[in-house]
């Protein structure tokens, strides 16, 4: 399995995006998650996870997103995720979480609203 490997980008005062690429997996899962931990301490009102370049996606991966989901909406932040691989947004369907996330196609959907 590919590393884990995130890049981050401020595209405006308000706007953190988070490019994800790899593996976010039961051994990745839990760094993910500290990552994204550190990030928030910033409080940008808007998460973009770009998903784009994830590799494999599984159950504990899956796990952390509705964690950063249940933060984010805690703190008032607005997470939006762009859609990944077919196998990650497949795993997204079967677990029915398409519903529960804002998913667009491209980050310029999200920043042509900033």
């Amino acid at each position: 399995m590919a590393p884990l490997q995130l890049t981050v980008q401020h595209p405006d005062y308000d706007t953190v995006q988070v490019t994800i690429e790899g593996s976010l997996d039961l051994a990745r899962a839990y760094d993910f998650d500290d990552s994204m931990r550190r990030i928030e301490r910033d409080a940008p009102g808007r998460v973009l996870l770009d998903l784009r370049g994830l590799e494999f996606l599984d159950t504990t991966g899956l796990a952390r997103l509705v964690a950063l989901r249940r933060r984010c909406r805690r703190t008032g932040r607005r997470l939006v995720l762009v859609r990944g691989s077919q196998a990650v947004q497949r795993l997204f369907a079967v677990t029915a979480m398409n519903e529960h996330f804002e998913l667009i196609r491209d980050p310029a959907e999200l920043l042509a609203t900033a």
